[in-house]
C-alpha cells in the first residue's frame, strides 16, 4: 500500500516541504512560527501574519508556575534521561483552564457567523450568544483570570497589535461585545484573559478553530524547555522540583 502526503516530500538532493524546497525557500527565510501558519494554511504567512502569530505565541509561551511547567518539572525530577517526556507532561494540562479556551472561544465565534451569517448586527449577535449558552448551562469561554484584574496586559498588548496589522475584525468585535454585555450583567468588570484575545485574533486570521490549540501546544513546548534548564541549573537536590516533591511529602498523611 502506498500512502501519500503533500506535507513533506524527499530525494536524494532535495527536500520538500508543503512544496516548498525546504533549504532554498525556507531554512533561514522564515520563522519557527511561519512554520505552523504554513503547516494549518498551506501557504507561507504574509508579513502582517507572520507578526500577528509571532506575538501570539510569544504571548502564552511563558506564564510562570502553572500546572504545566509544575508537571515539566517534576517529570523531568523522576526521569531526567527523558526530556521529551518532561515536556509531554507539561503539554498534557492544556484544558478548558489553561490554554485551551483559545479554541473554544475561536469555536463559539466562527459557529455563530456560520449559523447566523449577517442575519445580526454585532451587538444583537453576542446578546444571543450569551443567552444562548446561559440557557444550555455552558460558560462563556476566554474570560477570568486569577491573577490579572481586571485588565490582562497581554489581551490589551495583543489587541493593540491587532489593528495596527489589520486583524481586529467581525471575531474580535463580537468577542469585545460578548465581553462588554457580559460585565454588564454581572455588575462588574470580568477579566477577558489572553487566551481568549488569541481565540478571536486567530478567528480573524481564518484559522480553524479544530486546530487553533495546537498553537498552543507548541508555544508552550517552546517555554517549557526554559523550567528544564532552570532544573538542570539548581542540579537535583536543590532543584525546584526536588523542592516541590519535598513539600507534598511533609504536608501529605500517609495512612495505613
Amino acid at each position: 500500500m502506498e500512502f501519500q502526503t503533500k506535507i513533506g516530500k524527499s530525494i536524494p538532493d532535495k527536500i520538500y516541504v508543503h512544496g516548498y524546497n525546504l533549504t532554498e525557500d525556507l531554512i533561514g527565510n522564515i520563522t519557527l512560527a511561519d512554520m505552523a501558519f504554513l503547516g494549518a494554511k498551506h501557504r507561507k504567512p504574509t508579513e502582517n501574519e507572520s507578526k500577528m502569530l509571532n506575538a501570539l505565541l510569544v504571548a502564552i509561551c511563558e506564564h510562570g508556575f502553572t500546572p504545566s511547567s509544575i508537571s515539566t518539572r517534576l517529570t523531568y525530577l523522576g526521569a531526567p534521561e527523558s526530556v521529551q517526556s518532561a515536556v509531554a507532561a507539561g503539554l498534557l494540562g492544556a484544558g478548558t483552564v489553561y490554554l485551551g479556551a483559545m479554541e473554544y472561544v475561536a469555536e463559539m465565534l466562527q459557529k455563530a457567523f456560520q449559523k447566523y451569517g449577517e442575519e445580526y448586527d454585532i451587538k444583537e449577535l453576542a446578546s444571543i450568544i450569551i443567552n444562548e449558552r446561559q440557557e444550555s448551562g455552558q460558560q462563556l469561554p476566554g474570560f477570568g483570570h486569577p491573577v490579572h484584574k481586571p485588565e490582562d496586559p497581554r489581551t490589551t498588548k495583543l489587541f493593540e497589535i491587532s489593528e495596527q496589522l489589520g486583524f481586529n475584525g467581525k471575531n474580535s468585535q463580537l468577542l469585545k461585545e460578548i465581553h462588554r454585555q457580559f460585565c454588564e450583567k454581572k455588575g462588574k468588570t470580568i477579566t477577558l484573559n489572553a487566551v481568549g484575545a488569541i481565540g478571536a485574533i486567530m478567528a480573524d486570521m481564518e484559522i480553524d478553530y479544530r486546530v487553533v490549540k495546537s498553537f498552543a501546544v507548541a508555544s508552550r513546548a517552546v517555554g517549557l524547555v526554559a523550567h528544564i534548564a532552570e532544573e538542570i541549573e539548581h542540579g537535583r537536590k536543590d532543584s525546584i522540583g526536588q523542592q516541590l516533591f519535598n513539600y507534598i511529602e511533609e504536608h501529605t498523611e500517609y495512612q495505613g
